[in-house]
């Protein structure tokens, strides 16, 4: 058996790594990180209809699958661009179809890439000094630490208890929260009261869309290991040390090829645990768990390693080398650190 990426999808992969390549350069990047914002980009990943991917056609989307989805996110993270794709197109679509409810015209605002929806599941994870999310009837209560997306006009908000709330970004109070990684912003809400709609109390929901969200985030750590491992291999075959590329020398080389060893397994990890969100349902969670820890320790690595390689220049702003290291440091922490997602899955397997 052959499992490999369609025609169709290699097309799709082909044409988002060409639209990042001509509009999200390292400046873009470096101008979002000094405050600008990711409205232009998109709007322009919304026209390729990448906004559009997980959402049913009837609601105006393409239909496609999560596999489709983690090559998107795999040339988003090799380009560290800066896009809500996270939440509005996989995470939220993903919620309001699995929670059985009428969202047609919400979907269709998502698939138009005309609105944008946050995620604070960080609380229902893992919960934090004096974090916490409760309900009262139809409002919230408490506050919810490192939500995605700082332009959202809802988020969407996972309860203690596990239930889903969809709360309009001016029935929050949001500020701003420093991360490592300047390619995305997070943001702390706090809720006083704050009127919400629930999507859904039911806990698989919430864990169904959790899922998605860490594959999606190895997807992210495998582009931008990717990307790390070129420039490292680009920059060994120019740099020279005693009139020699430091490429030649086999310490170096021994570095390189780590890396690539470590990795490439990593990509059928990926497409496997994407594919496993539609098809194999058994065994999906177990497979994102994995995904997502493994993914996080070896995008550790080569971001280490490959800052190693280029020497004192990988520190540097020049190369911009540290903007894919940090992008591997936030995913590593989002949505589980590895060390919770193996207790996940260890439980999952009974193990614990």
């Amino acid at each position: 058996m052959q499992f490999g990426l369609s025609e169709e999808q290699v097309l799709l992969q082909d044409n988002v790594a060409r639209f990042l390549t001509d509009n999200v350069p390292l400046d873009a990047v470096r101008a979002y990180a000094d405050g600008g914002d990711d409205a232009t980009i998109w709007q322009g990943l919304s026209e390729l209809g990448v906004a559009a991917l997980l959402i049913p056609e009837e609601a105006g989307g393409i239909g496609l699958t999560p596999l489709d989805a983690a090559i998107v996110a795999e040339c988003l993270g090799y380009n560290t661009a800066p896009a809500p794709y996270l939440g509005s197109a996989v995470m939220a679509p993903t919620a309001l179809a699995a929670s059985g409810g009428d969202h047609t015209e919400l979907l269709g605002e998502l698939a138009a890439g005309s609105k944008r929806i946050g995620i604070a599941f960080g609380e229902a994870i893992g919960r934090r000094n004096d974090a916490g999310v409760t309900v009262a009837g139809a409002s919230l209560d408490g506050k919810a630490l490192f939500a995605f997306d700082d332009a959202a006009d809802a988020y969407l908000v996972a309860s203690n208890d596990k239930a889903l709330y969809l709360v309009d970004a001016d029935a929050a109070g949001i500020k701003p929260l420093t991360t490592i990684d300047k390619s995305r912003r997070t943001v702390e809400l706090t809720f006083d009261g704050s009127s919400a709609t629930q999507i859904s109390d039911d806990p698989e929901v919430f864990n169904t869309t959790l899922d998605i969200g860490r594959v999606m985030l190895a997807a992210d750590t495998l582009g931008a290991a990717q990307n790390m491992i070129d420039k490292a291999v680009d920059y060994a075959k120019e740099r020279e040390q005693f009139n020699r590329p430091i490429g030649s020398f086999q310490a170096v080389k021994h570095m390189c090829a780590e890396m690539a060893a470590g990795l490439e397994p990593c990509r059928a990890m990926v497409w496997f645990a994407a594919h496993a969100l539609a098809e194999l349902p058994d065994e999906a969670r177990l497979t994102a768990c994995h995904t997502k820890a493994h993914l996080a320790e070896v995008g550790k690595f080569v971001a280490k390693t490959a800052t190693e390689v280029h020497g004192g220049m990988g520190f540097t702003d020049l190369l911009g080398l540290h903007y894919w290291f940090k992008r591997c440091g936030a995913n590593r922490q989002w949505l589980g650190a590895p060390e919770l997602v193996r207790d996940e899955a260890a439980a999952l397997q009974g193990l614990a």
